[in-house]
């Protein structure tokens, strides 16, 4: 089996199924709890709504909001991609900060999520990725349509953000963005496709690997942009790059210290990046581990 099937079908294919992510289906318990019929828990000052993108897609969006009067400028906010499986400990994490020193728990948690019950949906590969280039992971994911990415872009930084500014008091300079994996190419995308729209941008075990690193076309056009200071924005976005000590792929390990390194010399240009090392963590176990450190980094300021 060739690295690249290998490596796909470990899934950084997060979301397309517990068989491409080498995990065995677990057989659950038919009608766990039905005799006691107890309510299911509901996250304390939490809002879930649907809204449709111009192309016609449905996205469910998870609202985690402190509570009382809002301040002047507005919340900072905080997207978080893969939200049915994200959400939750991103938006407790908000909450149990409430009244303690700090102000983590004064931002608004946006998850961007799917009407689905499971923890990942299969179109996070549409809307992560650009259009395949290689013939072969074409094939691998030959049931799976690629190349949504800058749709999906459109949609949060046009109908989602409208929909959030009309029912929120929010900090339009303090946008931060928080992806996992194929969440973390889209983030990088996001980066090098409008380097100014976030304050931070926060980059979970991207899966550069992805598509023989196509990715590192958009990187060479951003660093182009940055030398040439062509149409180069007074602010640009800060970018967090965190990745797990014991990520299963080595190659991602790789792939974000080389990432690092590049950034670095682009620091003369403007770009603040950093890259942060958990350790003891592996792919599946970076989203929790990095939950924290996320939270510090959208509510830095300035």
């Amino acid at each position: 089996m060739g690295t690249l099937l290998k490596i796909a079908k470990f899934g950084l294919g997060l979301g397309l199924g517990a068989t491409l992510l080498g995990l065995a289906p677990v057989q659950a318990a038919a009608n766990p709890g039905a005799e006691s019929a107890a309510p299911a828990y509901a996250l304390p000052d939490t809002q879930v709504w649907d809204i449709t993108s111009d192309a016609g897609v449905p996205y469910r969006i998870f609202v985690s909001h402190p509570q009382g009067q809002p301040p002047k400028e507005g919340y900072p906010v905080l997207y978080v991609l893969d939200a049915n499986a994200m959400f939750a400990g991103f938006a407790e994490a908000r909450r149990i900060h409430t009244g303690f020193d700090g102000g983590h728990d004064q931002v608004i948690v946006v998850g961007i999520g799917y009407p689905i019950d499971k923890p990942y949906a299969d179109r996070r590969l549409t809307d992560f990725t650009g259009p395949f280039q290689s013939q072969e992971l074409a094939r691998i994911y030959k049931d799976y349509k690629a190349g949504g990415r800058q749709a999906f872009l459109d949609f949060i930084t046009g109908p989602l953000a409208d929909e959030l500014d009309r029912r929120y008091s929010i900090n339009a300079a303090r946008r931060s963005l928080y992806g996992h994996s194929l969440g973390g190419l889209f983030a990088l995308f996001t980066l090098y496709q409008q380097p100014q729209y976030f304050h931070s941008v926060i980059a979970a075990s991207p899966s550069i690997w992805w598509d023989n690193q196509s990715i590192l076309q958009d990187e060479a056009r951003f660093a182009s942009q940055l030398r040439e200071n062509r149409n180069v924005p007074q602010r640009l976005s800060r970018l967090f790059i965190q990745v797990g000590e014991l990520e299963e792929t080595p190659v991602t390990v790789a792939d974000n210290f080389a990432l690092s390194r590049r950034l670095q010399e682009l620091s003369e240009f403007g770009l603040r990046s950093q890259l942060e090392v958990f350790a003891g963590e592996t792919h599946l176990t970076v989203p929790s581990r990095s939950v924290t450190p996320t939270l510090r980094a959208a509510m830095q300021w300035p």
